[in-house]
């Protein structure tokens, strides 16, 4: 077997599941806001423009993806993001959603003994990404001191100089904070400084309190400075959390051609293509906000409800963007879930599966983690179960 197994760490749900397993619930109907998957519908316009494309499954899909769905998705980031041009043909490929794209493109840009830095507490995949590209990865503090935005600057210049990859998450999962585009063109220039490739996770972009202020993106901040061609930098979208699909897998990476050509060529051998008629109904959906513009005050609903319940009992620290509260518990994130589960049947995940210990400091330990995915009827009845024990 590839000894770099052994160097995957377990995943946060699995770990979830051993905490829990010799734990008896509540005799109470189960809620679980532990997983972030979408409970909201599935867009009609996609199960339509589906079915009229379903012969498209006895075709094998291109690598590169169809020019619908490359078309759909430039023109989507050219809108959302106020892009002056974005090239479908050159700086767009679909992927089968972020996870598998964020994971191999470590694989494509790090060399072994490289570095790759990424926040801390962080998304799994950038950490498996790392460790199975052979390279080193540093965790950079995201915690409330710093309001959640890791000082990359300050790293050692030696560090710095061996960096070819920084994973970067706006909003953050799992804390909620949208990096602002001073804080996008600061990166950008370090990352210019000292040559290495930003890979931006931006799958939770569309989900978002305040229909004025959506957040902002590292493509956007290029454009602020002129740079067009995207160089080292680029994006991940995904229509799981956006559009409620993440069953469809289907994605996209944009931005610099020059690696997104290389990228292309490690995909040709991965295999990571999605079915024709899977993507002819991610391109229709790409093109409609009606649906997207409900998905966000449905979570909107869910925020107030459970903010309703919980800050007469312990402050709530609501998120920029994003469907996750990140909780600060008594008695630290693995105890509280664990009597959570065990009073009231409701599944959170401690933060501490999330983050990794740096220093003899787990950044993630007082928190837990809630996915606010579920109605808002059954986020605030989560909420109620578990006020007493807060």
């Amino acid at each position: 077997m590839n000894s770099r197994l052994s160097s995957l760490n377990r995943y946060p749900f699995e770990r979830l599941r051993a905490l829990l397993a010799d734990t008896t619930p509540a005799a109470v109907a189960p809620i679980s806001l532990g997983v972030g998957e979408p409970k909201h519908p599935a867009p009609a316009l996609f199960l339509e423009t589906l079915a009229k494309h379903g012969d498209g499954f006895a075709n094998y899909p291109a690598t590169g993806g169809l020019a619908i769905l490359k078309e759909a998705s430039a023109r989507w980031l050219e809108r959302r993001f106020g892009l002056p041009q974005v090239d479908a043909a050159r700086q767009i490929i679909p992927c089968s959603g972020t996870r598998e794209a964020l994971f191999s493109i470590a694989q494509a840009v790090v060399n072994p003994g490289g570095v790759v830095l990424m926040p801390n507490p962080f998304y799994q995949i950038y950490d498996g990404a790392s460790q199975w590209a052979g390279a080193e990865a540093i965790c950079v503090a995201a915690t409330e001191a710093n309001g959640y935005l890791p000082d990359y600057a300050s790293l050692p210049a030696e560090v710095l100089d061996k960096t070819e990859l920084l994973y970067l998450c706006s909003p953050g999962n799992p804390t909620g904070r949208v990096a602002p585009l001073d804080y996008l063109t600061e990166l950008i220039a370090l990352a210019d400084r000292h040559d290495f490739v930003i890979a931006a996770d931006e799958c939770y972009s569309e989900i978002y309190p305040d229909e004025t202020t959506p957040p902002a993106g590292l493509l956007e901040a290029c454009a602020r400075i002129g740079r067009d061609d995207y160089r080292r930098c680029l994006v991940f979208h995904s229509l799981s959390k956006r559009s409620n699909l993440p069953g469809a897998r289907c994605g996209f990476v944009a931005g610099d051609a020059e690696i997104l050509s290389a990228y292309l060529h490690l995909r040709t051998y991965t295999g990571c293509a999605i079915p024709p008629p899977i993507q002819h109904a991610a391109a229709a959906v790409w093109a409609d906000e009606t649906h997207v513009v409900a998905n966000r005050n449905a979570y909107r609903a869910s925020f107030e409800a459970v903010n309703r319940v919980l800050s007469p009992v312990t402050s709530v620290p609501l998120p920029d963007a994003g469907f996750y509260l990140w909780l600060p518990v008594p008695g630290g994130g693995e105890t509280f879930a664990q009597r959570l589960y065990e009073r009231s049947n409701v599944v959170v995940l401690p933060g501490a599966y999330l983050a990794r210990t740096v220093d003899g400091q787990n950044p993630g330990d007082p928190y837990v983690r809630m996915a606010l995915v579920d109605t808002p009827e059954r986020c605030a009845e989560a909420a109620r179960r578990m006020a007493p024990l807060l």
